[in-house]
């Protein structure tokens, strides 16, 4: 399932608390990301899904579910 490693893969980028991520988490104010946790988490996020995020994509993503969205219709398509 999508969610559970992208779970995981936040909990390792940006060190916060596994029961903290939730779909409906702010990333920058709930999981306390900031410009270089975006990155990070970006590049992670590519290396594990083997997809490419473009930049401007990067600022849709507020909440974790964007961030499930988002990879699910890159890997249906």
């Amino acid at each position: 399932m999508t969610f559970d490693k992208v779970k995981e893969i936040i909990v390792d980028t940006i060190c916060c608390n596994e029961d903290d991520v939730v779909l409906t988490a702010d990333i920058k104010e709930d999981l306390g990301a900031d410009s270089l946790d975006a990155v990070e988490l970006n590049m992670a996020l590519e290396e594990a899904f083997k997809i490419s995020i473009p930049e401007e994509e990067l600022v849709n993503f507020v909440t974790v579910a964007d961030i499930v969205n988002y990879i699910d219709k890159s890997l249906s398509a």
